[in-house]
């Protein structure tokens, strides 16, 4: 297989993968974006790992597009990073596997704390899918890569979800272009939109 086909395959796994997800999309979906758009506080994103890193993306987009939300990492949760989140928050907690330990590691002191939590996770029957108020659970036939194990079309699938979430409560919200530049004044993103407000003040 030469080098074009092997993007080709990865490419074309993860597409039908997320093709796959607009299958899955169900009710959860609902209350789990009315559970975010009727909080009173902010939306907390965590994982470890490769969840991680997504998390930190899904928390860039809620933030930027009118939701309150910033990443807090699952190990320093529970060295102290717990003390960010109150009742009022709301907490999105990723893990494929829905069994990673680090993440379950906080359950015990936000049910003390009292934020209701999310769940995106790959098993309903996980520990993470059945402790959380919603889970938003998915399914895939394997990861991209060679040997069905590097994070690749889990976590592709965990993105779109925060991207979904992210813009649905946008839009819930009327945020317009003006909030957006409000929250985003820099870069190409930023330029462009001063320069349309300006010409038009």
């Amino acid at each position: 297989m030469n080098i074009l086909n092997h993007v080709k395959r990865v490419i074309e796994i993860e597409a039908s993968s997320i093709q796959e997800l607009l299958n899955q999309v169900g009710p959860h979906y609902e209350t789990a974006v009315n559970l975010i758009k009727n909080c009173k506080g902010k939306v907390i994103v965590t994982g470890v790992g490769k969840s991680g890193h997504v998390g930190k993306k899904i928390a860039a987009s809620l933030a930027s597009t009118g939701t309150p939300a910033f990443f807090v990492h699952s190990t320093e949760g529970v060295h102290g990073d717990l003390g960010m989140i109150q009742k009022e928050d709301i907490v999105i907690m990723i893990s494929n596997s829905g069994e990673t330990a680090e993440v379950l590691n906080l359950l015990p002191s936000l049910e003390k704390i009292g934020s209701k939590c999310i769940a995106i996770t790959s098993r309903k029957d996980s520990t993470l899918a059945q402790s959380c108020e919603v889970a938003l659970t998915y399914q895939y036939n394997t990861e991209a890569d060679f040997h069905g194990l590097a994070p690749t079309t889990s976590s592709t699938i965990t993105l779109v979800i925060g991207d979904a979430l992210a813009i649905a409560l946008s839009n819930l919200k009327e945020f317009k272009e003006e909030d957006f530049l409000l929250y985003h004044p820099g870069g190409s993103l930023g330029e462009q939109l001063l320069i349309k407000y300006n010409k038009g003040s």
